[in-house]
């Protein structure tokens, strides 16, 4: 059998260890990797306050800041072209001015013919009672004003419903059939319950010479619904006054006042002895403070109080078929200007009476609406 040698192992130098009968270490117990210097692991960072050696880089916040405000913008500017088409669609344009005929010449001011109905559109048996509206079918103008949007100022006019004018020529907006004038004199409501709103519109520029551009009515449940979503109205009233018929009932002083009592507010007429007088200066007081309320940014820029707000008003407003949100948006912030004293808040000017009809000063309400026409102050007084 054929002997094998076998190789001799080599002898290691003296002090040599070659490790492997030690038990194994791996070197990471001391943090110590191969090929990293100094003893540091390889995870890429070295000490405090030194660069990193390798690994990912660190943050870009500038343009993680400016994607950032991007994706914001984009998201409010989608916010609120949504909220425009929502709220714009939610508008009743159901007023047809092209129906009124031989108008007044275009003025240099915007003016708003704005009225207060006392629709019941809508409403239950329970609101009737709690708002004190009665239950009359049909509706009828429970206030009436001119607001006259002008570069010299802003005029708030109250146009008393008991005023004494005269009922023009005019076509039928449903028949469309012309009525001749007939020199027939009535109370400026009764054009409302006549024929509607451009019967009314028609009366009004026929009457006082002035161009009405636009038109917005609101009935009692919209103008109650609009004060609740707002939280409330703040007024200062400077006398107690109380009204069975309205449901009036107010202490003086500083108060918020709820949906149910600025409608007892602004349709109180009995307790006062000017009867209709001081109720318009009443409304128009009101408005102008509900005005100033809510053309604020806690209002506009609050998504939890803008949409009720719309939600519970532009159901129930009726405008006509040319007014933009826009132009809604423009008739709250002239009335709000109004209410801060940057514009003229007053009666039509009153020269007497005609049995129980009150008889506009036809000199002073010339000048008025020339003054309107022609955007120059208003210096004209209802006293």
């Amino acid at each position: 059998m054929r002997h094998v040698r076998r190789r001799p192992i080599p002898q290691q130098p003296q002090g040599y260890d070659d490790g492997y009968d030690a038990p194994y270490d791996s070197g990471y117990n001391t943090g110590q990797v191969y090929g990293s210097p100094s003893g540091r692991g390889g995870g890429g960072y070295g000490g405090p306050g030194e660069p990193p050696a390798y690994g990912r880089p660190a943050p870009d916040w500038r343009r993680r800041l400016k994607v950032g405000s991007i994706t914001v913008l984009v998201l409010a500017l989608g916010v609120s072209i949504g909220t425009y088409f929502w709220a714009d669609s939610k508008m009743r344009r159901e007023v047809d001015l092209a129906k009124v005929i031989d108008r007044p010449e275009e003025g240099d001011c915007t003016t708003y013919l704005i009225v207060g109905s006392d629709s019941r559109e809508g409403m239950s048996a329970e609101e009737k009672k709690r708002l004190h509206t009665g239950s009359a079918e049909g509706k009828r103008t429970d206030s009436m004003m001119i607001l006259a949007a002008c570069g010299s100022g802003n005029t708030m006019i109250s146009l008393p419903r008991d005023s004494d004018v005269e009922i023009p020529s005019f076509v039928g907006s449903e028949s469309g059939k012309t009525f001749p004038a007939q020199g027939r004199r009535v109370k400026l409501n009764a054009a409302y319950a006549e024929d509607g709103p451009e019967l009314l519109v028609r009366t009004v520029e026929h009457n006082t010479g002035l161009r009405i551009d636009h038109y917005a009515e609101i009935g009692f449940a919209g103008f109650a619904n609009i004060v609740d979503s707002l939280g409330g109205v703040e007024m200062d009233i400077p006398k107690a006054f109380k009204d069975e018929k309205s449901g009036a009932d107010f202490q003086a002083g500083t108060q918020t006042l709820n949906g149910e009592q600025a409608l007892a507010f602004v349709r109180t007429r009995y307790a006062f002895a000017g009867s209709d007088l001081d109720r318009t200066k009443n409304q128009q007081k009101f408005l102008a403070a509900l005005a100033n309320q809510a053309a604020t940014p806690g209002t506009i820029l609050n998504p939890f109080r803008l949409y009720p707000t719309l939600g519970s008003g532009l159901d129930t407003l009726i405008v006509d078929k040319d007014m933009s949100l826009f132009d809604l948006a423009e008739m709250f912030f002239a009335m709000k200007s109004v209410n801060g004293g940057d514009g003229t808040s007053m009666n039509m000017p009153i020269s007497g009476s005609r049995g129980s009809n009150l008889v506009w000063d036809k000199e002073k309400v010339r000048q008025l609406m020339d003054q309107i026409k022609n955007d120059e102050k208003v210096t004209v007084t209802a006293d």
